[in-house]
């Protein structure tokens, strides 16, 4: 998204020697980053940071510490819960125009094809295609799979026979966030599920 950055070095409190206990290693324990509304910066892909962002950022008085793991890090002088989840402390607009990209294009239209729905071998569609004078835009480019791609050629939707499930649009970046939600991610800890909001049938 962006908003999710490569962050500066651990003050001296915290070196690169400081040790980890209860199986705190790379890769593990990821974080959730929600606005300073809490609310995620991000969906789908869901705002996180590795552990150790997460660390360097509270450190640097950027964040705020809302959930934990039970593992803790240390150090010789130091020893503090992995967290969680945290908050920025300074609000990160989300009203830009999402940027017009092959992620996007497919997250817009849910990852499947427009004309049959099937999520598999996904390419792009131009509706009206350009040797009739069709743009590279969101108002003319959906995702399609290969069937359907093939079968349309070089024609329009009405020409080849064929209806969109949808017709495509310039969505907002509240849309696509929205979206997002019909895709959770594989893991998730338990500290996340008050601040996500997925478009799935809970268990009761």
């Amino acid at each position: 998204m962006g908003l999710i950055h490569k962050m500066p070095s651990l003050p001296e409190a915290i070196t690169a020697s400081a040790v980890t206990s209860n199986a705190v290693a790379n890769g593990s324990h990821p974080c959730l980053v929600l606005n300073a509304d809490y609310q995620p910066l991000s969906y789908y892909p869901l705002s996180l940071w590795s552990w150790q962002d997460a660390v360097k950022a509270v450190f640097l008085d950027r964040v705020s510490v809302v959930g934990q793991y039970e593992q803790h890090v240390r150090s010789a002088n130091f020893a503090m819960p992995v967290p969680s989840v945290v908050a920025l402390k300074e609000f990160v607009p989300q009203n830009r125009t999402p940027a017009f990209t092959r992620f996007n294009l497919f997250l817009r239209d849910g990852f499947a094809c427009v004309y049959c729905g099937c999520g598999d071998e996904l390419t792009f569609d131009h509706v009206i295609p350009r040797r009739l004078g069709g743009t590279t835009s969101w108002e003319n480019i959906v995702a399609a799979c290969s069937t359907c791609n093939l079968k349309k050629g070089g024609r329009s939707p009405q020409t080849s026979g064929m209806t969109m499930i949808r017709p495509p649009t310039k969505p907002s970046i509240y849309e696509l966030q929205a979206q997002g939600r019909r895709f959770p991610p594989g893991y998730l800890h338990d500290s996340w599920l008050d601040f996500l909001y997925w478009d799935v049938e809970l268990e009761i």
